[in-house]
């Protein structure tokens, strides 16, 4: 059940995608390259708050698999100028990963609009894309880590914000954490406001602790939100079971004989753990039993880590082994299984 939570501005769910007005370039990319039939849940509820002015703040939760991606992606397309060759959308991410995630999904949506983006990672480089930038950035959307952002609007003096009209923190309650990225977050936020005057801010994520949520509905003046029930945070076909396991010998066990022979055969799995160590040795048990696998974690260079996810992506590997370095919003269509608590 969705608790929304709008001010006195009426909106009506979206029943389809040409209920948002949205221009035809749109249209062909949503259903040609994005192959979408009619808005999600969580899509029919949002869109029209954010494409439809007075274009108010939103706070949104919503569980993974829901389509949340796709209400700020096509938020952020839908409000940008083609014709203004400057930066007019902003999305700050927590990891490299989850960057060029989002960014491959702009450029499927936007195929057919002419909409350019800057990205502080690419898929098709080693490393940084722009490490530090020395010339103006002219495309309409941005995106990247707060730290690289900062970096481009103060010190290289790159990114200018004069003109941005929408920005997006995905996973955004590791953006405003105390713990996490929620000091350059809010700067961000603030630099931009005080450049350029009034910006829709939207706040995506999967879970908000009740600290975060607090947090950003003080922080994030007059937001319409939308929040999901604890209970409801997981989509009704993922089936959640719990395995109780006396030792690490028995962990291995259960892996090996009960859950990896039914997983290999559906498609690809995640087990995720708590430290690099763990995350080592557990991939050269798997490996020296003859699984395909592979692992991710802090301690491998930008290089390494974009290697592991294009494998895994491509096929190559059927079991990625991670620390929470893996952005909780990693999508991989193939993924059937995923190990939680696995610490070994």
């Amino acid at each position: 059940m969705l608790q929304v939570v709008a001010d006195d501005t009426p909106y009506t769910s979206a029943l389809s995608f040409e209920d948002l007005n949205l221009s035809p370039e749109l249209l062909q990319g949503l259903y040609s390259e994005m192959k979408f039939e009619k808005p999600s849940k969580i899509q029919a509820a949002t869109l029209p708050m954010i494409v439809t002015p007075p274009y108010k703040n939103l706070i949104a939760q919503a569980h993974n698999g829901s389509g949340k991606t796709t209400c700020f992606v096509l938020g952020m397309l839908s409000r940008v100028d083609p014709q203004l060759k400057a930066p007019q959308a902003l999305c700050v991410c927590p990891t490299r990963e989850l960057v060029i995630q989002n960014e491959e999904v702009v450029t499927r949506m936007g195929k057919y609009t002419g909409i350019t983006t800057a990205c502080t990672a690419s898929a098709e480089t080693s490393s940084h894309l722009y490490p530090s930038r020395r010339e103006k950035i002219v495309d309409q959307i941005v995106i990247g880590t707060p730290g690289t952002l900062k970096r481009w609007m103060t010190k290289d003096k790159a990114l200018d914000t004069r003109n941005i009209k929408i920005l997006v923190f995905d996973e955004a309650d590791q953006m405003l954490d105390q713990d996490g990225f929620q000091d350059d977050s809010i700067r961000l936020w603030r630099d931009i406001v005080r450049s350029g005057g009034k910006c829709q801010v939207l706040l995506f994520s999967a879970t908000f602790s009740e600290k975060v949520k607090n947090f950003s509905l003080k922080t994030i003046p007059g937001a319409n939100y939308i929040f999901v029930e604890k209970e409801q945070l997981s989509l009704d076909v993922i089936r959640q079971y719990q395995v109780v396991c006396p030792d690490a010998r028995s962990k291995i066990n259960v892996l090996k004989d009960r859950i990896f022979p039914a997983a290999e055969k559906l498609g690809q799995s995640i087990i995720f753990v708590r430290t690099r160590g763990s995350a080592s040795e557990l991939h050269k048990r798997l490996e020296a039993d003859g699984h395909k696998c592979t692992s991710i974690q802090g301690g491998l260079t930008h290089e390494e880590r974009d290697r592991v996810i294009k494998e895994f992506r491509a096929g190559e590997t059927k079991i990625l082994i991670a620390t929470d370095v893996l952005a909780r919003g990693f999508d991989q269509a193939q993924v059937c299984c995923v190990i939680t608590r696995f610490n070994h």
